[in-house]
């Protein structure tokens, strides 16, 4: 099978025609009342279009370069737009056709300076529709991006640049969203909250972002979901669930609804890993985006979400082989009991966006966020560790020949947690000619009802393993054991906890231009004051103020180049999961961590075998204090909820994207990290996220002869982060590191319809705008990748073994896709 995966691949690589290089304007053309205009022309110096009767056009122009649209209607002024769009990219432009004011002579929109001064990568919502993963979606793609590493498929948490998964922003239309609280593993997760039928608008900063932006200390990834301009619905099937969305306008174009639901089943990813399980992972949800025009100054939007997953898991048997070809051991474990967890979450905003004139921008939003979440298990583990038999004629081969090491675990837990978290948030802006000030304030509240009652008894060939946190002597049979039996880990905590926070920023920005040498500079601060306050605790307030700056710099060179420098005061006052500790205890007076950034930023666009090209590279570096420490289990963190560390943070990335295959998009990325703890002034230390090297790559392809036919690679490299430790135990003595994360996902499609391939008038086919039908191969290679370990610990012989946890091996998947 991996002989026929590599000549596949070979085959859709070698490519020597040319595709159309190609981009589409779309949109609808309306008068000042915002009534849809049909007939209006659209036109550009190699072709054009009108517009229907419901006044919507859709225009195909050349990608890549400079392109004068130009948008009349009799009676009215005429509209130019000088667009530089990138192959494949979709802009929608809904002019507004004027009688009595002189329109603006020009408005230049460029495709890749749109962003790229600010530090921020955009993503095509397309190419995140198409490209292949096991948890397909934003997150996916993001994890090819230099600085964001993940060394879980079945998870949508990432970590940038030494962070954890707690410290990234996740905004859709500037309407922060939230995770459930307990989940502890991949396979649990189900959903990400971006539904990718709804996005328009993709955009992502590893660091160094604007005062804007919330509070947290490493990414933030801002979606914006689109206003539709006609009806539709598209649907995609696999193995592994369903998407469908519908959307739709109204004749007068005041009223705008998109819907997206989705189901996912994991059973094909999971059923393939080591465990042997009864398992029915269920994951559901429906999400929408409502906009009405009002009047021609004021928009009102809403977003609504609802989520429910179910997931049902009864281990049976596992086997894991691990060690070397010297000494191969497996750890066997026959199971009883099983685990029900359950998480709900119900998500509503209202935004209202009111324009007065051309100058001001006003924005007023009020969200709620409600979560319930059941975590129950009772599950009864019997194992043992030994030699794996390699003699390959023998019956027993790949059997426990010989045990070392025999035992029995018993988890219990009846966690239960109810949030509500509800915000009421003002934004602003005002711009004339080169200079844009912003502003808001933001009220949030969040009250948490939060019961932790989990426990594990340990039991190693009759002895009872205690927790290492006090002295004993057990030296049975020769001595009776006369110290009392506990469990090796037991937490029982009930918590109800409000916290009340205020935040505001004001930030400046100013694009103008010295001796022909554009500048971009933007400064601003934040400040944010919380109080934590709950049944037993002392009512706690404290204060923050981070401000922060950049400046871009694009020289008038013969070379397309752009520098950026970017920094500041970045503070993450604590959530709940930061408050409560490992213990389960709510501690209010923990402080915000704090971090101090520094990122230097390099732009160089080229053109190479006369495609377009771009070389992004960033350094960075980045020092925190009041450092929260913590430990990782799967997606779980768990904290310590003391202040009693600091770290630093150090990387370069390097990011090459563009035109490797004519007509299509594709990048390889670099990243290089170091990120080192001090924890109790003991000396540094790895952080649990020092992810040493990250090498990155997505690549688009089609075969020349068969234009229609395409694939999508997805290739992640990274080198092993440390492996955790055990309960209790000292994280200075356990810095081994797990093995290094390696995988590749190949997805082909063939197009049945689309822009380039019309069917026949009489065809059933002509009902669908586009159809195709395809195969993915998860991890094509087979590689083992692990997520953490699992300590097996022995009484009589005072081991403790590491055993890796091994996540999904090669996986087939189907896909068909369909808009209407």
């Amino acid at each position: 099978m991996k002989t026929q995966a590599y000549l596949l691949y070979l085959l859709l690589f070698i490519n020597f025609g040319l595709c159309a290089q190609q981009a589409t304007l779309n949109g609808v053309i309306l008068d000042e009342n915002k009534i849809p205009l049909p007939g209006a022309s659209i036109t550009y110096a190699g072709g054009g279009t009108q517009s229907n009767k419901n006044g919507v056009y859709e225009l195909r122009i050349p990608a890549n370069q400079t392109v004068k649209v130009n948008i009349s209607y009799v009676g009215f002024k005429n509209i130019t737009v000088t667009l530089n769009l990138k192959v494949n990219q979709v802009y929608e432009l809904n002019p507004v056709l004027k009688t009595d004011v002189e329109q603006i002579a020009e408005v230049v929109i460029s495709g890749r300076e749109q962003k790229v001064v600010e530090g921020i990568t955009t993503l095509d919502p397309e190419t995140i529709r198409n490209t292949p993963s096991a948890n397909p979606g934003v997150e996916g793609l993001l994890k090819s991006l230099p600085g964001v590493s993940s060394n879980n498929e079945l998870s949508t948490q990432y970590a940038v640049r030494g962070g954890n998964y707690d410290e990234n922003l996740v905004y859709v239309n500037e309407i922060e969203v939230y995770r459930p609280f307990l989940i502890r593993s991949g396979q649990q997760e189900g959903l990400s909250f971006v539904n990718t039928d709804l996005v328009s608008n993709v955009d992502f900063s590893a660091g160094g972002f604007q005062a804007k932006y919330g509070d947290k200390l490493s990414s933030v990834l801002d979606i914006t979901y689109r206003r539709p301009t006609r009806i539709g619905a598209s649907a995609d099937l696999s193995l592994l669930g369903a998407r469908v969305s519908a959307e739709g306008i109204t004749k007068d174009k005041k009223l705008a609804a998109i819907l997206g639901a989705r189901y996912r089943d994991n059973s094909l990813l999971v059923n393939a890993k080591d465990t042997e399980t009864n398992f029915r992972p269920r994951f559901a949800d429906i999400q929408t985006y409502i906009s009405y025009n009002l009047s021609n100054t004021f928009e009102l939007g809403f977003l609504g979400n609802i989520s429910i997953n179910k997931y049902d898991y009864q281990p049976l048997t596992q086997q894991t082989n691990f060690g070397t070809l010297q000494n191969p051991l497996a750890l066997v474990v026959f199971y009883e009991g099983q685990e029900k967890d359950k998480y709900e979450t119900y998500f509503g905003a209202f935004k209202g966006t009111y324009k007065p004139n051309e100058n001001l921008l006003l924005k007023f939003i009020a969200s709620g966020y409600h979560t319930q979440e059941q975590e129950y298990y009772d599950i009864f583990a019997l194992y043992r560790l030994g030699v794996v038999n390699t003699d390959i004629g023998s019956d027993e081969v790949g059997d426990v020949v010989l045990t070392g090491t025999a035992g029995s675990q018993l988890t219990h837990a009846r966690n239960d947690l109810d949030a509500l978290i509800f915000n009421l948030q003002h934004r602003g802006s005002f711009s004339r000619d080169e200079h844009q000030i912003e502003w808001g304030i933001k009220y949030t509240s969040e009250d948490i009802r939060d019961r932790v009652q989990e426990y594990e008894i340990i039991d190693s060939a009759g002895f009872s393993i205690r927790p290492p946190i006090e002295d004993f002597v057990n030296d049975q049979p020769y001595n009776p054991y006369t110290s009392p039996i506990v469990p090796f880990a037991n937490v029982r905590a009930t918590n109800d906890v409000q916290i009340d926070r205020i935040s505001t920023f004001g930030q400046y920005s100013l694009r103008t231009a010295i001796n022909n040498t554009d500048v971009w500079i933007n400064a601003g601060v934040r400040s944010q004051t919380w109080t934590v306050s709950g049944a037993g605790l002392q009512s706690t307030t404290q204060t923050v103020v981070s401000p922060r700056a950049q400046l871009a710099i694009k020289p008038d060179w013969k070379r397309d180049m752009i520098f950026r420098v970017s920094g500041g005061y970045y503070h993450q006052p604590p959530f709940y999961r930061e408050l409560r500790d490992s213990l389960g205890v709510v501690r209010p007076e923990v402080k915000a961590q704090e971090s101090i950034h520094l990122v230097l930023g390099h732009d160089y666009s080229f053109k190479l075998w006369d495609r377009p090209f771009t070389l992004t590279s960033e350094f960075y570096y980045k020092t925190l204090n009041d450092v929260n420490p913590y430990t990782i289990e799967n997606v779980r963190i768990r904290y310590r909820a003391r202040n009693n560390a600091e770290a630093y943070a150090t990387g370069l990335d390097l990011r090459l994207n563009g035109e490797f295959i004519p007509g299509t998009e594709s990048w390889v990325s670099l990243g290089v990290l170091k990120t080192e703890e001090n924890i109790d002034n003991r000396g540094y230390i790895s952080r649990p996220t020092d992810q040493r090297l990250k090498i990155g790559a997505l690549f688009q392809d089609y075969v020349p002869t068969i234009p229609n036919l395409k694939m999508y690679l997805n290739l992640v490299y990274q080198t092993g982060v440390p492996g955790g430790s055990p309960s209790y135990a000292d994280p200075y003595n356990f810095q081994t590191r797990l093995r290094d994360y390696r995988r590749a996902d190949l997805g082909i499609s063939y197009i049945l319809v689309g822009p380039e391939k019309q069917p026949k008038a009489d065809s059933f086919l002509r009902h669908f705008r586009s159809l195709n039908l395809g195969f993915e191969i998860f991890n094509i290679f087979d590689n083992r990748n692990s997520i953490t370990n699992t300590f097996v610990r022995d009484a009589s012989s005072k081991q403790q073994f590491a055993i890796p946890n091994i996540l999904t091996p090669r996986v087939f998947n189907i896909r068909l896709g369909m808009r209407f």
